[in-house]
């Protein structure tokens, strides 16, 4: 047996590709280090956030999914800056807990509160309430064994600023009793999700209408045999680039202006979309079919009409079905952001959580939107797997 291999064949060294290669990769460098400028990217500045990111984590990974009957407890005592002629000081009280400020009043820029007789083992967020209405957390902690609490903080910035006026100082306290039941957070995000996914379904089905019968006049085997079929396609693939352009999220902006914040303009942001779309896909698979039928059948004489009709749809419909599942399932996931914008469905409530820093609900809605997604997914895979 021959062990031997043969002879090596070596690429003489060749100066201008060596150049051309060294090139090459110098600009690439020089990209890639502009583009890391460009993009401001900060690997410290990432990883010294991981500590502020963990509560949102943790929300979200606690989605109020059951809830119990929520109990608050508010107590508040006037700051009135300047301090009045006279002025006595008055605790706070409310079945049995008491709030005291040091000083009541006045320009000190230090503040003691101090909470006696609340509930055991509570959070307490203490907030600095100001003439104008506005308020704003400036410390919190949670209370003894016996339910007292003595928290010291500065005077926030507009206060320390001489804002005259009858300032406030609240402790409130939240804690959840009773027994377990379905929240009402669940409850919406149920409907909201049933409303995403009809929107997708209506929308993929008026997607189909209109782009079946365009997507022969962008198909180029069957137009450009003429002139007016050559001008008629191009004119047709120009719609589809156009519209397919402009994302989703900007027909969903124009529809909401002009049918107003609801579903409705999720269905025809994503219809216009979808016609486009798969239109596009549906003339790709008109122009790989195979030509020998439609010569066939065109070759005993007759019209186009018929020759689409026998040749040509027969060996569309298993690609066009694939593609009209795959476009529900797209639009199931577009669903839920087009309600970002107002387009109705799940994105709607979602981006209201988020806004209003209630993560704990937001996550029941993106929990149910991973859940939703996956489902189709699976079903969609599944379909075409029976149907194609």
């Amino acid at each position: 047996m021959n062990n031997q291999s043969g002879p090596s064949i070596q690429r003489p060294f060749s100066p201008v590709r060596f150049v051309r290669n060294l090139a090459v990769a110098i600009l690439a460098v020089v990209v890639y280090v502009y583009g890391w400028q460009v993009t401001e990217i900060n690997l410290q500045t990432l990883v010294q956030g991981v500590g502020d990111i963990r509560p949102l984590v943790e929300d979200l990974l606690n989605p109020q999914v059951f809830e119990r009957d929520k109990q608050v407890v508010r107590l508040r005592v006037p700051f009135p800056i300047p301090c009045p002629p006279d002025y006595v000081p008055q605790p706070a009280t409310y079945k049995g807990a008491r709030m005291d400020i040091e000083p009541a009043c006045g320009e000190a820029e230090e503040v003691v509160v101090t909470l006696r007789n609340g509930r055991p083992n509570t959070l307490a967020r203490v907030r600095w309430g100001f003439p104008i209405g506005t308020d704003q957390i400036v410390t919190q902690a949670a209370t003894d064994d016996q339910g007292n609490l003595r928290v010291r903080f500065q005077r926030p910035e507009p206060a320390l600023g001489g804002l005259e006026g009858e300032h406030r100082v609240e402790i409130t306290m939240e804690w959840e009793e009773g027994p377990l039941r379905i929240s009402d957070t669940l409850k919406t995000v149920v409907d909201k999700m049933v409303e995403t996914v009809f929107l997708a379904l209506m929308a993929t089905t008026f997607g189909v209408i209109f782009a079946l019968p365009v997507s022969f006049l962008g198909a180029r085997n069957l137009m450009t045999t003429t002139l007016w079929g050559t001008v008629t396609y191009y004119l047709v693939r120009l719609v589809f680039n156009i519209l397919r352009s402009v994302e989703t999220l900007i027909w969903a902006v124009i529809f909401v202006v002009w049918v107003g914040i609801g579903p409705f303009a999720g269905v025809m942001a994503l219809t216009v979309h979808s016609i486009a779309a798969l239109a596009k896909l549906y003339s790709e698979a008109i122009e790989s079919i195979d030509p020998g039928p439609i010569e066939a059948i065109t070759a005993t004489g007759a019209s186009r009409l018929q020759t689409v009709i026998y040749a040509v749809i027969p060996q569309v419909i298993p690609p066009f079905i694939a593609f009209t599942i795959y476009r529900w399932d797209i639009n199931v996931r577009m669903s839920t952001v087009v309600g970002l914008v107002g387009g109705g469905g799940i994105g709607y409530i979602l981006i209201q959580y988020i806004n209003l820093l209630q993560y704990r609900q937001a996550a029941v809605a993106m929990w149910a939107i991973v859940i939703v997604v996956s489902a189709m997914d699976y079903l969609s895979g599944y379909i075409r797997e029976r149907v194609v």
